[in-house]
């Protein structure tokens, strides 16, 4: 059958990229089925409801304060070693449309422990809704994606194995859900140390989480111990928090997307 050939877009190079370096990383998936049902009712009971990506974003960063091992990373330079991070940096993907093309873009958020649930609202805010080139992540990529391959393979894997640079980078944790499109990935791929993943909620607040994790760094109990742990979590200070925004009176609400 005669089709026609396609340019990979500059979007395209970039999962490439990705997923060159993901390919390599021995990870495992695991796994814990939530009950939220009281976080559900009070994200509900506000105005502006919070996203679930700006509540797991701050939960998790919360468990790694708990959890040195989620804040580690195994790097090769200058011989195999793991690399300790002080805080915790968020990695979130979201989806943009670009030249006529929707893409997976990610952007970081330093110390999200330490950040309210409305300010990492307004960062997913502006990541969501800003001009592409303004985002410093999003130009730092195009920026980057148009160097010559061999160029750009060899400055990904210095940036992946250089502890301090790594976490400067690309973070010490990775967030990425469908759950918006009612889907969710089982095993998504990333070089990524570990990488937040969530379903769908239902409608008695019951959610599975999984956590996807480089086995070089940390064995699955801990994983699973960390997932028991990350749920009392969402169920008591979070949760709080949440309920904190729930009457949403004082004029400075922010726009929900």
């Amino acid at each position: 059958m005669r089709g026609r050939a396609i340019p990979l877009s500059i979007h395209r190079r970039m999962v490439i990229d990705f997923l060159y370096f993901a390919r390599g990383i021995p990870t495992v998936p695991v796994q814990k089925r939530m009950s939220l049902a009281p976080l559900v009712a009070a994200r509900a009971a506000c105005r502006e409801r919070p996203r679930w990506t700006a509540i797991f974003t701050k939960a998790y960063s919360l468990l790694a304060q708990e959890f040195p091992e989620l804040r580690r990373a195994y790097v090769k330079i200058p011989w195999p070693h793991l690399y300790e991070y002080p805080v915790s940096k968020a990695t979130i993907i979201l989806e943009r449309d670009y030249l006529g093309e929707r893409a997976a873009w990610s952007f970081s958020i330093k110390d999200p422990a330490r950040q309210s649930l409305r300010d990492i609202e307004r960062r997913l805010q502006q990541a969501a809704t800003a001009p592409i080139e303004e985002i410093k992540d999003f130009g730092r990529a195009l920026r980057f994606t148009r160097l010559p391959v061999p160029l750009r393979r060899a400055l990904w894997w210095l940036g992946l194995n250089i502890g301090r640079q790594r976490g400067n980078y690309f973070g010490t944790f990775a967030l990425s859900v469908y759950s918006a499109l009612k889907a969710e990935s089982l095993h998504p791929l990333s070089p990524m140390t570990t990488l937040l993943n969530y379903g769908v909620v239902s409608n008695n607040g019951m959610l599975d989480v999984r956590i996807i994790y480089d086995h070089r760094v940390m064995d699955g109990s801990t994983v699973a111990r960390a997932l028991v742990r990350l749920e009392e979590i969402l169920k008591s200070v979070v949760l709080e928090e949440v309920l904190a925004l729930a009457p949403a009176r004082d004029g400075n609400r922010l726009p929900h997307v």
